[in-house]
């Protein structure tokens, strides 16, 4: 079998489009860091649920990776329920000046 070199992006690596490949990757992101703060706190998925808003079969969805079940818009509002704020860098990409003039 012949290695390919990563483009540093599962989901595009794995066929998603560009522009799903991103979301994807966000929302991965934001699902770990929801994760981390879980299991770091010790939490039970109920306790978590009432700190995050959301009931104990989302918190089991987002421990078990179910990431088809969560928007960007959601796990936003999920890190702000648990105290983390959220930066979004916004930076053009290698031909961005070709598309919007």
């Amino acid at each position: 079998m012949k290695a390919v070199k990563s483009s540093g992006n599962v989901f595009l690596d794995l066929g998603f489009s560009p522009a799903e490949s991103r979301n994807l990757r966000m929302r991965s992101q934001m699902m770990t860091a929801l994760r981390k703060l879980i299991e770091k706190g010790n939490l039970t998925q109920a306790e978590a649920a009432r700190q995050l808003k959301v009931t104990q079969p989302r918190i089991s969805d987002l421990m078990r990776g179910k990431i088809s079940r969560f928007s960007l818009d959601t796990l936003v509002n999920m890190l702000a329920d648990a105290g983390v704020d959220v930066d979004v860098r916004i930076k053009a990409g290698p031909s961005s000046s070709q598309r919007v003039a």
